[in-house]
């Protein structure tokens, strides 16, 4: 009897897993916290997001925005941080050519003046509902860094998006370059946020462990990092090794620690399509957020 009373017990706490898997919300006494918590991770709310240096026109960008077009409909990220983006007589508006393809909304910014036959710049996608919007020169304004920088509404909950490309130079004086303007980018964040979620994406020309980007790491959190924490995929390279030879993570997306948690993180455009063709000379992050507990 004692023998038969296991297997009934063993049965119910099966059928509570069962019905705790099943049933949203309805938690049996007995099923493993690990189960719960699991689930309740899966289905917390959050955001997507993706960075991607575009590596403006080059390459056959006709048929290069067909592949980066196709990925980011499946995808569907709430949000898209866009480096390298380029406007010229020829070429349309690369943001704005993919963000109408989405039926999303974007923000581009550039050092070059509207209507100047040329234009460079950042921009941000999105196809959740904006909130608010800006834009900001990084000093020292002679290296023409900017940020794009729209806060949009994530299932009712406000986020700061910034898009950012810092200096490239790998030398002593483009590294001071890129602390001065982290140091300006936080203070541009800082006046802007408004006590929202803050997430940070771009190319910064730096690892992430790099000096460089010191203070920016003492206030946010690395998602690829944090998701591949002692993983074959931690040493990962964002540069395409199609055109670069050494393995550099220097694309990230950053999140405000305090406020968000990385779920998932994956390298994207690290294949060339069926012609041999490859998306950019970059590859591009993806990262799921969820958000942290309300205070």
């Amino acid at each position: 009897m004692k023998h038969r009373g296991a297997g009934v017990r063993t049965s119910v706490r099966a059928l509570g897993l069962a019905l705790a898997l099943a049933l949203p919300g309805w938690v049996w006494a007995d099923t493993p916290a690990t189960v719960v918590a699991a689930a309740d991770a899966a289905s917390a709310p959050g955001m997507s997001m993706v960075t991607f240096n575009l590596h403006h026109d080059r390459e056959d960008w006709p048929s290069r925005r067909r592949t980066i077009l196709a990925e980011l409909k499946r995808l569907q990220p709430d949000a898209v941080a866009l480096q390298e983006v380029i406007q010229r007589r020829d070429v349309r508006n690369q943001a704005q050519w993919l963000a109408r393809q989405l039926g999303y909304q974007y923000v581009f910014v550039s050092t070059d003046p509207v209507g100047a036959p040329k234009r460079y710049g950042n921009a941000l996608l999105t196809r959740r509902p904006i909130l608010a919007r800006g834009e900001h020169l990084l000093q020292p304004l002679d290296d023409y860094r900017t940020v794009a920088y729209l806060r949009i509404d994530v299932d009712g909950r406000p986020v700061n998006v910034y898009a950012t490309h810092l200096n490239e130079r790998s030398d002593e004086n483009g590294q001071r370059i890129r602390r001065t303007q982290v140091e300006d980018l936080l203070r541009f964040i800082s006046a802007t946020s408004a006590g929202a979620a803050v997430v940070i994406a771009g190319d910064f020309n730096a690892l992430v462990d790099a000096g460089d980007l010191s203070e920016l790491r003492s206030h946010y959190g690395d998602s690829y990092g944090s998701v591949h924490v002692n993983t074959d995929l931690a040493g990962v390279s964002t540069l395409n090794r199609h055109y670069y030879q050494a393995p550099l993570r220097i694309d990230h997306i950053f999140f405000q620690q305090d406020a968000m948690v990385a779920r998932e993180a994956r390298i994207l455009f690290d294949q060339p399509d069926t012609s041999g063709r490859w998306a950019s000379d970059h590859y591009g992050v993806w990262t799921r957020l969820q958000f942290g507990p309300k205070p």
